[in-house]
């Protein structure tokens, strides 16, 4: 999302290189780059000049560190505004008891507010708190069903030990126009259903509209009003940059909300609206949306966001993502066999796709300090792990435990029943024994020579680059022979 806002900044520090002290002339030199960073990744322009301005106070006169150049304590002091600037965190939901806790989730049409309903629910659930989700949005006739698909999928996914349940008044939607207060009288019926099932959260997804307006408004503060919401959270779609931020402006001057949950965060937004949005409302931000699946939500956190802007990377989430997808003991198994060199394609297989369930693997490298700039123009092909399960399925059990006995006949017979050429499954069928050679080799190894075996065996490794075509290229994710490239790269010269 910020790879653009990240390479401006990197050049701006970098021009600070060789100075002995950071000077006014300098740093402002510097943050003039910043805040034209800044404009061009769609910032409000008052939150740019005064995140610049704190930035030259905060660094004026200040002597460089011994261990630090001046490029890099500017990246520091800048990565405390941008934090200050989206910050502090404050995912917490207000919960009441006795229950239900009423949620109230408002904003734009198309900004994702169905979807994120869902995905709160599926948050809560995995929390084991019971939620009743209901649909109070009455102005498009799909609207009640597309949120009764939404919550019956996540109430009926096994992830987490609460329970999900929706409600919804379908034959409404007739009257909705012709009579005041229609949705009013859902959300009501729906917080009494939610008492007498004993839920400890209802959700309620109301009316939005293609732009901020009175007639919604008014609808709003009618729910508002009747239910006295604990929590009005206001969804927003980070892909439209400082429109975003005037609508979450306008709603918040009218409706006091109490977060704001950023939609469409993994896309290639420039990033204005999620640097802006806390300062220009006032509400902080409390989730982003990270993709389509019902577990993409994540709690905000402005410190992370600021080392993935800067190149700083963000190994807590990485972790975070590892501890909930990764189970410990078959990670433990597969290092036990790995190092007695017992690791077969299932065991690699396995191992993959439990990567694979963290996210893609772009986003995951990306997450690593210092890699997010190298992957810029790199295209990962995130069905590499397909092509790969195709080849490993297609072979017979004694294969997959004993690579090497697969001959040349045997690898036709994996390429035809993988829709693979032969020429891959030779490929990985060596590079997989070539990485269990080494590993056996490490086990008597000092630190040193384990440290080059594992950079050799990262290499090696079925997947890795220079491995199957088209898992890594830079600025393409084709899959054609190395030759059509060469060719190709020849045209453009």
């Amino acid at each position: 999302m910020f790879e653009r806002l990240s390479e401006s900044l990197s050049t701006a520090f970098r021009n600070l290189s060789g100075r002995g002290r950071i000077s006014e002339s300098n740093v402002r030199e510097a943050m003039a780059e910043v805040r034209t960073a800044l404009l061009e990744a769609d910032v409000n322009l008052e939150v740019v000049d005064r995140f610049c301005e704190d930035c030259v106070q905060d660094a004026l006169g200040k002597e460089v560190t011994q261990s630090l150049q001046p490029g890099q304590e500017m990246v520091g002091i800048v990565h405390q505004r941008l934090v200050a600037l989206m910050g502090p965190v404050d995912s917490r939901i207000t919960l009441v008891e006795p229950g239900p806790t009423i949620v109230m989730m408002c904003g734009l049409q198309g900004s994702g507010k169905t979807t994120t309903c869902g995905k709160l629910a599926a948050w809560f659930k995995k929390r084991g708190q019971s939620v009743m989700v209901a649909a109070a949005d009455l102005q498009r006739p799909a609207a009640v069903e597309q949120l009764q698909i939404v919550i019956e999928g996540v109430a009926a996914d096994a992830t987490g030990p609460g329970r999900v349940a929706f409600y919804g008044e379908p034959d409404k939607c007739a009257e909705y126009g012709k009579a005041i207060g229609v949705a009013v009288g859902v959300c009501q019926r729906a917080l009494a259903a939610a008492r007498q099932g004993k839920f400890d959260i209802l959700i309620l997804d109301t009316a939005g509209r293609l732009h901020v307006n009175d007639e919604l408004m008014k609808e709003l503060e009618q729910v508002d009003r009747a239910l006295q919401p604990h929590n009005i959270l206001l969804v927003v779609d980070a892909m439209t940059g400082q429109d975003a931020v005037l609508s979450a402006k306008a709603f918040h001057a009218r409706m006091k909300v109490d977060g704001i949950v950023l939609t469409k965060f993994d896309s290639d937004t420039r990033g204005g609206a999620a640097l802006s949005v806390k300062s220009v409302t006032g509400a902080p931000v409390k989730f982003v949306g990270t993709g389509e699946k019902f577990d993409a939500l994540e709690e905000f956190h402005p410190e992370r966001v600021a080392g993935r802007i800067l190149g700083m990377g963000d190994v807590v989430s990485l972790v975070e993502r590892a501890q909930q997808e990764v189970n410990e003991e078959e990670a433990n198994e597969a290092a036990e066999k790995l190092a007695k060199g017992q690791f077969t394609l299932d065991d690699f297989l396995k191992q993959m796709k439990m990567i694979r369930r963290m996210g893609p693997m772009k986003q995951l490298l990306g997450m690593l300090p210092g890699v997010g700039g190298m992957l810029k123009d790199v295209n990962i092909d995130e069905n590499q792990v397909d092509r790969m399960e195709a080849i490993i399925l297609s072979m017979t059990r004694r294969e997959r435990q004993k690579v090497g006995i697969i001959d040349r006949s045997r690898q036709k017979r994996i390429a035809a029943g993988s829709g693979a050429k032969v020429e891959d499954v030779s490929r990985m069928v060596k590079q997989f024994e070539m990485m269990q050679k080494m590993t056996q080799q490490m086990s008597g190894m000092g630190s040193a020579g384990k440290m080059k075996a594992m950079k050799d065996m990262a290499r090696a490794a079925p997947g890795a680059g220079g491995g199957m075509p088209g898992f890594l290229s830079r600025g393409s994710t084709t899959t054609e022979s190395p030759k059509a490239r060469f060719k190709q790269r020849g045209k453009k010269r």
